[in-house]
Formats: C-alpha cells, structure tokens, sequence
C-alpha cells in the first residue's frame, strides 16, 4: 500500500495493483449477493408462517368442580397439582366423597364431573334430566382383601366362597376347618372374625359384592350388589381411609379396601384364588390381565372381576369420570374435554406409583372415542 496525504493531514491508503483481499471482485459481488438474497426470503418466509399460525386458544374458565370415588382420590390429587403445570391447566376442585355421592351431585348438576368406580345402571341413566352421560375410563384398580392377624407367619390365602361364608356370618372364626385346609403352613388363631365394609354409597363395594355375586349364589340371591348394599354382620366405615383404620385398629378384622390405601397404613393382605385355580397377589400385572375380556362394550360400562385369564387378579375394577355429553356452556365443556384428554394420555405416567395400573392402549383408545362424543355450546358442536 502506498499513503498520500491531503491538505488537512489526513492519511489515506491506495490499493495497490494486484491485490485481492481488500476489494471484492465482481464474482464475489455476485456470491454474497445471492446468499443476501437468500436470507431474506428465508426471514420473509418464517415471518409469514408466524402470521398464518393459528395460536393455540385456552377456555376461559380458570377452574372444575367434581365429587364421587375415594378409590381414586389418590391418583387424582397428583394428577390435578400436575394438571395446572400445563398449557391451558386449571385448577380442579375435586372432593372424594364416594361413588354414590358423586353420581348423585352429577344427576343434580352439582358438580362438572363425578368419579366412580362403578358404572350406572340402565335405571340411574334414566334418571337424567340433562341427556346422556359418558363413562371416560381414567386408571383401572385393584381391591384388597386386608387383615389384622398379629403373629401371622406368613400370607393368608382365601377364595371368592370362602370370603362370601366369611361376611354372610357362616363362618366366624380364624380357625375354622375351611380356613385351615387352604393354609396349611399357617397356625391361624382361635379369634373371631370382625368383618368390615363401606357404609356409604361406594364404587369399591360394588366392585366387591359384583365379585361375591359372582362366586357365591348364596350371595347373589340374598345380598346382591352394589354401591351399597345390606350388610348381614360387620364394622362399617365411610370411605376406604376409614374402613383401612378400622382393619388396622381390630385384631381379627378383614376388610376390602384400594390398593393405594392398604401400602399406606402397612396392612397385610391376601393371596386370592382366581377363575384358573391360582393362588394370586393384587398387583399391577395381575390387574392389566384382568381386562383381557372378549369384549369391550362402546360405552365402557363393564366389570372386570373374576375373569377367565390365568394371570387376572380376581378383585380389580375400572374407574371413570363420568360427563354429560352436551355441554352448553362451550367454555366449560371445552375444559373438561382438555382435562380428560390429558388424563387418558399424559396423566397416565402418574398411576404406576400410586398402585394404580396405567390404561391399556385398547381402553385408551375407547376413551378417547368417548370423549369426542362431546358436544359444546348452543349448537353443540363438537368440543375442540
């Protein structure tokens, strides 16, 4: 380079003939150009895509109220403090009052949900003044045969008959000649059986007396079943927490209780005899096995106990959350198909650790073809 001054003083630099790097040649005017070129249309182009992106739109309404099973209350606490992490989550009012309760708050529009872990009757469907009622499948449970036997040497077992003798009042003691011939390793006590069970209208109960009706005729044609039933003997407590102390509390008790509720209060329970002639723990696997029936109907309404798979745990049942399917507040219906869309599917990773077995792919899928049957607004079109 050469320098040359101007009048002022100020130095200058003469680009010298041949040199390559301080001037662009027109080729790589050319170049930079055309990646110039480029980059714009890359920015016009996400710049439009930003425009015409529709913004996903939450309900307005900020909060959900709903009333009915104990069974579930465990799952549902951890799911619903999950629920308002996430976009469009809302706060969920839920009170675990039992099955009974909740359909009853739902048939008088009291709540926006209820939860039960037994379906409704042909007869309670009549009974709704507001349209039709779905059933969205949301966890699939087990029920325990729990007892206080201090001392006991190891797992008690029982069979579906022997359980029905046991809370019809035919047999009254730990150990009875029945007992005794099925535990033949264990040195069960001369000490009266103190039978326990729900007092309130509960899905629990009727997941356990559809099972005694089930393996007993003596029990079917003279109790029935049901979320509540006429107990012939027995303790009774509101709810499983209630009914778990009342086993704890009582040498010589044997109650029915959730699963969730039996590892929290450190119960021990039975080994139960199912369809196969096996010997089974209420476990998560046993419970899935128990949904593999012919036949799911449409509208989810079924009970799974004592079922003719070898590996099903003969005491499990489904729990829903029951919804009306028109739902003219569009707002609110818009916000209970979000919530159980969510449930069905990513609220699923949070009942493995609570005793609960997650939904198989084929219940989801029935699930979710529920929850499209829902209708909002006037015109009851679809909810999104």
């Amino acid at each position: 380079m050469a320098a040359y001054g101007n009048r002022q003083g100020i130095v200058f630099r003469r680009q010298r003939p041949g040199c390559q790097q301080c001037l662009y040649n027109p080729l790589q005017r050319i170049f930079f150009s055309f990646l110039l070129l480029i980059l714009m249309l890359m920015m016009a182009g996400c710049a439009t895509e930003g425009t015409t992106q529709k913004e996903p739109t939450c309900p307005a309404i900020r909060y959900l109220i709903g009333s009915g099973s104990t069974f579930d209350y465990p799952l549902f606490s951890k799911m619903f403090r999950e629920y308002l992490k996430v976009p469009c989550g809302l706060t969920v009012n839920y009170h675990a009052v039992g099955s009974g309760t909740g359909i009853n708050d739902l048939l008088q529009q009291r709540v926006d949900f209820a939860a039960s872990d037994s379906p409704l009757s042909d007869q309670q469907l009549a009974l709704s003044k507001w349209g039709n009622v779905l059933h969205i499948p949301v966890t699939l449970g087990i029920i325990a045969m729990t007892y206080n036997l201090p001392g006991l040497a190891g797992p008690l077992k029982l069979t579906g008959p022997l359980i029905a003798e046991i809370y019809l009042g035919h047999i009254t003691s730990w150990d009875d000649p029945a007992l005794t011939a099925i535990n033949p390793r264990l040195k069960l006590p001369h000490l009266p059986i103190v039978v326990v069970h729900r007092t309130d209208g509960s899905g629990t109960t009727d997941i356990f007396t559809q099972y005694l009706a089930d393996v007993s005729r003596t029990w079917k044609t003279t109790i029935g079943s049901g979320i509540t039933v006429s107990w012939p003997q027995g303790k009774g407590g509101s709810g499983n927490a209630a009914t778990a102390n009342l086993v704890k509390q009582t040498p010589g008790a044997l109650g029915y209780n959730e699963m969730t509720y039996v590892v929290a209060n450190f119960l021990p329970y039975a080994l139960i005899e199912n369809k196969a002639g096996r010997y089974l723990e209420p476990s998560l696997d046993a419970a899935r096995a128990a949904t593999n029936v012919s036949e799911i109907p449409t509208d989810m309404r079924l009970y799974i106990v004592n079922e003719d798979d070898k590996d099903a745990y003969p005491i499990s049942g489904f729990s829903w959350v029951l919804v009306y399917q028109d739902q003219p507040d569009a707002q609110k219906g818009q916000a209970l198909a979000h919530l159980l869309w969510w449930m069905l599917h990513d609220g699923q990773q949070y009942a493995t650790a609570l005793i609960y077995a997650s939904l198989p792919p084929s219940v989801v899928t029935k699930g979710e073809q529920q929850i499209k049957k829902m209708r909002c607004g006037p015109k009851l079109t679809q909810c999104e």
